[in-house]
């Protein structure tokens, strides 16, 4: 029986260190403890926060519910051939722990996701990804518990409808799922994306065809540390806004008013520009309301260093959006989720 704990603060369990107190908290181990979990807010009828790594929640106020702090663990290959292997990682796992695993053993394709904090769990449920690489490049299915009848259900990667850090369970299925265990498909012969721009640069002095994924999870690392502060020091949920994907005729007009526009194209009809970049020439790098920053590396990183409370970090967001949304006619739009 897991233990539940009342009146229980969670600051320390949401790295951008907001003071919050849950009515329930409780820390499960395997599945079993998932569904007793479960069952007990059934029962007394209490709202439920799904809590990984907490690298992705905005903490508006106390929660008046029950959180669950996911803690499962384990990694198993399940399959496997002479190009690829099927390794299943449960929904507690740490991420970046996870890319070191499969470098070491001689599984590739993760590289590019390195340092992104948070648990295993989570990844799906925003499609994580950075350089190049989206979650959906190296997923083969995952399992999850539906909520209300308990029935383990497992999801192709068609049926998890991933877009940009968007899937199903962001959707349709929204608050429907406890994710238990993820399995990846991974290479077993090198194959590294450098399609990024600044990972290029980073390993310019290296014969592309000598670039080992060691290598670009080295670079990735690099990049991030030289411009995303460590939650351990300055407390953050890493990027706080989306990349904003615009029609490629708005993008033309924007272009010509600001030539100096940062964009990435995402296909024939569309191009995504860079928010840090929108946010930056709006003129919110290194300012901040009431003790809650934008970093002054990174304009897409909202700081609090004081930890104050989750209203006063929406507070800073929404003028932010207005700025944005002044001077380019873009909207952004936040990346973490706010509870309650």
């Amino acid at each position: 029986m897991p233990l539940f704990l009342p009146h229980f603060n969670i600051q320390k369990f949401n790295t951008l260190a907001v003071p919050a107190v849950a009515d329930y908290f409780v820390s499960v181990q395997n599945d079993e403890e998932l569904r007793e979990a479960l069952a007990f807010a059934k029962t007394e009828k209490l709202p439920l926060l799904i809590l990984g790594g907490g690298s992705n929640i905005v903490l508006r106020a106390d929660f008046p519910g029950l959180v669950i702090h996911v803690k499962t663990r384990g990694l198993d290959i399940v399959a496997e051939n002479d190009e690829h292997v099927w390794l299943k990682v449960e929904a507690g796992e740490n991420w970046h722990q996870l890319v070191e695993y499969t470098l070491d053993n001689g599984y590739y394709g993760l590289e590019n996701l390195s340092l992104i904090p948070g648990s295993v769990g989570a990844a799906p449920i925003q499609n994580i990804g950075a350089y190049g690489v989206e979650l959906k490049d190296v997923f083969a299915e995952l399992a999850a518990l539906n909520i209300q009848s308990g029935l383990m259900v497992t999801f192709t990667k068609e049926s998890c409808q991933f877009g940009y850090r968007e899937s199903i369970f962001k959707q349709a299925l929204k608050d429907q799922y406890v994710i238990t265990s993820v399995t990846l498909k991974l290479n077993k012969t090198p194959a590294v994306s450098l399609q990024y721009p600044a990972l290029r640069t980073a390993l310019a002095n290296i014969p592309p065809r000598e670039i080992s994924p060691g290598q670009v999870s080295a670079a990735v690392i690099a990049i991030r540390q030289s411009k995303l502060p460590d939650p351990q020091t300055i407390p953050n949920v890493g990027s706080f806004f989306k990349n904003p994907v615009i029609p490629k005729g708005q993008f033309e007009v924007l272009r010509m008013q600001f030539p100096q526009l940062v964009s990435y194209p995402v296909d024939n009809l569309y191009i995504k520009l860079a928010a840090g970049w929108l946010i930056d020439q709006a003129g919110w790098r290194g300012r901040g309301i009431d003790g809650v920053r934008v970093h002054q590396d990174q304009a897409l990183v909202l700081t609090n260093p004081d930890k104050r409370e989750g209203k006063v970090i929406l507070q800073l967001a929404d003028r932010i959006i207005a700025s944005v949304q002044e001077m380019f006619g873009v909207t952004l739009e936040m990346e973490p989720r706010v509870y309650p």
